[in-house]
């Protein structure tokens, strides 16, 4: 499941101004706990709660930038459009029901590059839409790692700082739909003739849509703390393998909450332009 906390538009140009530039510490870590509610795989029927801890870590480099919208490189960043480094990951999934005597699922991880696209700001910043591309490839977590396919995961979202009126609350949203090669529908859908049982036919999964999701978060920076919650739904339907026998479920909601105090910030100060970083 991935963790992940993803519309076309007219580009607005006209009105935007330039940031208010703060100082900030180039890095601050924190570390908390937070819990987490999803499927073993998007489709799966098996739903986990899990208590995991939680670090939290902000970098305010000139290249590599951390904060609450993910770790990303800027290759190169004007006023309406980045090139930056997307990562994702999934969680390893065992003893699965559905698929009872076929192998496990490894963890794996996703990179590659978006596209990201400013499409409008608020004069004061304080509001932003976005529309970002970014194009993954995907492998397994092993001692020697398999490239199992790409996915490109289009969205648009929005960010607003001091949400209805409450000083310091972000409210971020984003929704959008998935696509992924055959070799990537192929790892979590794929039934091998050898693994099919009358309950579970065989079956052999294709390129193309992926299905969608839509997912809102909430979250406040104290100067000492940080929490914050989402909420997350995706649906299958659709999808090039929602016929897999490994579909249990097309739709399913996904959820989580944590708290993280900030433990250690560098000395070294840096201007920021970015309000929505927090």
């Amino acid at each position: 499941m991935r963790l992940k906390l993803f519309a076309a538009a007219t580009l607005l140009a006209t009105g935007i101004q330039a940031a208010v530039a703060e100082d900030k510490p180039l890095w601050e870590f924190g570390l908390g706990a937070g819990a987490v509610s999803f499927a073993d795989y998007r489709g799966a029927d098996t739903t986990h709660v899990y208590v995991l801890p939680l670090p939290v870590f902000y970098y305010r480099g000139q290249f590599l930038k951390s904060d609450r919208r993910g770790i990303r490189g800027e290759l190169f960043s004007q006023d309406w459009i980045e090139l930056n480094i997307s990562a994702n990951a999934t969680t390893p999934v065992r003893r699965n029901a559905a698929r009872a005597g076929m192998p496990d699922l490894r963890s794996t991880v996703e990179i590659g590059p978006s596209l990201d696209l400013h499409l409008w700001k608020s004069a004061d910043q304080r509001v932003r839409f976005d529309v970002r591309l970014p194009l993954r490839g995907v492998f397994t977590v092993q001692a020697r790692p398999h490239s199992i396919g790409a996915i490109f995961a289009p969205h648009a979202s929005i960010d607003i700082k001091d949400v209805a009126g409450f000083q310091g609350w972000y409210f971020g949203a984003l929704a959008g739909p998935l696509f992924a090669d055959h070799r990537y529908h192929d790892y979590f859908y794929t039934v091998a003739p050898q693994f099919a049982t009358p309950e579970r036919p065989a079956y052999q999964a294709s390129a193309g849509y992926s299905g969608a999701e839509i997912l809102v978060a909430l979250s406040k920076r104290y100067p000492s703390f940080w929490m914050g919650a989402y909420v997350r739904h995706d649906t299958l339907a659709g999808a090039a393998f929602e016929s897999s026998p490994l579909v249990k479920r097309d739709s399913y909601w996904a959820a989580g909450a944590g708290i993280a105090w900030i433990i250690r910030q560098s000395k070294r100060l840096v201007s920021d332009t970015d309000v929505t970083d927090d």
